[in-house]
């Protein structure tokens, strides 16, 4: 008799209906959590989404909301010296991103897979741009084309935004290592030794096994150094030339004076720019995923 009572216990604690605790992704489902995060995101978008609707306001000092129009936009597209400054940002961009991730895809990889003397220190030094404060690189930078490498004046373009483009490469590069070699992390060794094993040169199993499972942290780091170049405004401000203003030289410039619809206008053409390209490399890096599930 004494021994039917436990199990009769242990039934009725089966019988009950369990309530477990949440797991990690369902904590999302509680309303308290989904208040603060929605709360940190108006915080954070707030501001642009202010700057787009002001972009559009007909009013020269831009404080007071007097009607919806479009000229500042025309005015923005008709200034030569913004669309200039412009295409020179999308220019150094462009060529920093090309480069950086080729820097950092082959610094990410020799970091991953070799042991040498001073492995450390190359480590260390690798983190340095990104820790260092900006202010410092762009002084640097500044010192290094005045007197150790004197970049040469009256270049035709684009060789004239080589400085600044040289610039960039120099702080954007160690970011898609970074990325890069955490991607590579997660890579099973075995498969470059079955690969060899099935007659793969070095080349082959390198260009067909290991950048294919790269190819998130490539474009992660390409989308990274584009993005930091194209806003970049500390260290170009110092080795910037007069015939090589940038896009965030430029809105500095036009906002010493006042904020207009303008340069909101130009702000939201490029806040634009760079969620579209970022929205086609997130498209890019899901597109492997879904040919293997199909």
């Amino acid at each position: 008799m004494s021994e039917s009572l436990p199990l009769a216990a242990a039934e009725r604690e089966l019988a009950r209906p369990s309530r477990e605790k949440p797991g990690p992704l369902e904590y999302m489902r509680q309303w308290p959590l989904r208040i603060i995060v929605g709360a940190t995101l108006l915080f954070l978008y707030l501001p642009l989404i202010t700057l787009m609707i002001f972009s559009f306001n007909d009013s020269r000092r831009n404080i007071v909301w007097q009607g919806f129009t479009l000229k500042y936009y025309e005015k923005a597209l008709a200034n030569d010296s913004l669309i200039q400054a412009f295409v020179n940002s999308l220019t150094i961009a462009f060529f920093c991103t090309i480069i950086s991730v080729i820097l950092g895809a082959l610094a990410a990889v020799m970091l991953w897979r070799f042991r040498f003397p001073g492995k450390t220190a190359i480590e260390g030094g690798l983190a340095l741009p990104i820790v260092v404060p900006e202010i410092c690189m762009g002084v640097a930078m500044l010192v290094f084309f005045a007197r150790v490498v004197p970049w040469p004046v009256g270049l035709p373009w684009p060789l004239n935004l080589g400085a600044i483009t040289i610039a960039h490469i120099s702080f954007a590069f160690p970011f898609v290592a970074t990325v890069v070699r955490a991607r590579l992390s997660s890579f099973n060794r075995e498969l470059e030794e079955a690969a060899k094993d099935l007659g793969a040169s070095e080349w082959r199993t390198f260009w067909d096994v290991l950048v294919p499972h790269m190819q998130p942290g490539l474009i992660a780091g390409a989308l990274l150094a584009f993005t930091l170049s194209l806003d970049d405004f500390v260290i170009t401000f110092f080795t910037a030339g007069p015939d090589t203003i940038t896009f965030p030289v430029k809105v500095y410039s036009m906002l010493r004076f006042s904020v207009t619809p303008e340069v909101n206008a130009a702000s939201t053409i490029l806040i634009i720019v760079t969620v579209v390209l970022t929205a086609i490399g997130l498209q890019m890096q899901g597109a492997p995923g879904r040919e293997k599930k199909a």
